[in-house]
């Protein structure tokens, strides 16, 4: 059998393990057929493709007018303004762009239509080491006016960068980093890898970190992908990639151990580390996690976006009840909600881990989550 069509059968099965081992109610959103081709018609019965042949699109955001940002691995930040993929890239940053290295997270200010400031999480070289950085850019008429580097010399690797970038709740910035393939670094309060991290706006420490003049919020971590607030409680929530599994869903508590490498997500009771609320193994590769809102502005039940599973998990926290509301194409990114309640989900199947289909990747536009 072909190679490439051997590969195409395994990701299927593993999809379909992924799906029918989950507890599921009733798929809100009908099920395209696995990876078909879209052709020239950019919908799909609830979902709507607003960009497509991108080049392995990272992370995405979106202005309270509906401007949306996102990030190629590549470097670029592209803009979709009016529904409309610009061709000209807002800016191309230097980047060591390899396997999970490159440009990784973008996230707005929350003031952003007045002040038009984003931040971005990228990975560079300086003296043949890999380092990852967080810059602070200025926006204006798409282009990059202003650059600031806000944190810097954040270890990286090949893999285990971490990338995401939030604001929270408290209008602090929130940075999630890996491990950077050196497990015990996740424990060492001296450096940033394997940590979630937390700044002013500006970059500086906000006084009230739980650990005084250090910007570590929590540690333990492996690889940080996803960050989410649920609006009800205020609680802070994080997805996690695992070793081969063992993907972590966890509440974000200041100044808490979550344990890695000493302890992956095995549910024990070990009183020094905070253990996760959701543990899956085998592995789905969160990418993204978000609380959308109701029309009440009150926050529903979370969803992650999955690049091993190729699926978008809905879960009721309470009866722990889950299901698959979107597949069909292929590996989900990084997820985001506008202010009408709409998702916007990237593909991530031209990232040298996935299988490139008809017109990936694509920003796809989730109408009736």
């Amino acid at each position: 059998m072909d190679k490439k069509y051997l590969l195409v059968v395994l990701i299927l099965v593993l999809s379909l393990v992924t799906f029918f081992m989950t507890p599921s109610r009733d798929t809100i959103i009908p099920i395209p057929e696995p990876y078909r081709n879209l052709n020239d018609n950019n919908q799909t019965q609830g979902v709507l493709i607003l960009a497509k042949n991108l080049d392995t699109p990272s992370s995405i955001d979106i202005s309270d007018k509906g401007k949306i940002f996102f990030t190629e691995k590549n470097g670029q930040i592209r803009i979709i303004e009016d529904g409309k993929l610009l061709n000209q890239s807002m800016t191309n940053i230097a980047v060591e762009n390899k396997n999970e290295g490159g440009l990784l997270g973008i996230t707005l200010h929350p003031n952003f239509t007045l002040n038009h400031l984003l931040y971005v999480y990228h990975t560079y070289k300086k003296d043949n080491n890999l380092l990852n950085k967080v810059l602070l850019l200025k926006e204006r008429n798409n282009k990059v006016t202003e650059s600031k580097t806000i944190i810097d010399n954040i270890p990286a690797a090949s893999f285990n960068n971490g990338g995401v970038i939030r604001f929270g709740m408290d209008g602090k910035l929130y940075v999630g980093t890996g491990d950077a393939q050196i497990p015990h670094s996740s424990q060492n309060l001296s450096t940033l890898a394997g940590k979630i991290l937390r700044l002013n706006f500006d970059g500086t420490i906000p006084n009230d970190n739980p650990i005084k003049n250090s910007s570590i919020f929590s540690y333990g971590h492996r690889d940080v992908v996803g960050l989410t607030w649920n609006s009800n409680t205020h609680e802070m929530y994080s997805a996690e990639r695992g070793p081969q599994g063992f993907d972590e869903i966890n509440i974000i508590i200041p100044g808490k151990n979550y344990g890695w490498p000493i302890e992956k997500c095995s549910g024990t009771s070990n009183v020094k580390f905070e253990q996760p609320i959701f543990c899956f193994n085998p592995s789905i590769e969160p990418s993204g996690i978000i609380f959308p809102k109701n029309v009440t502005n009150e926050a529903g039940e979370l969803f992650i976006s999955t690049l091993r599973g190729s699926h978008l998990r809905q879960i009721d926290l309470e009866s722990k009840d889950q299901n698959n509301i979107l597949v069909g194409y292929g590996r989900l990114g990084d997820i985001v909600q506008d202010r009408n309640g709409s998702l916007y989900a990237i593909t991530s199947n031209t990232d040298d881990f996935g299988i490139k289909y008809y017109a990936d990747d694509k920003i796809l536009k989730i109408l009736n989550p």
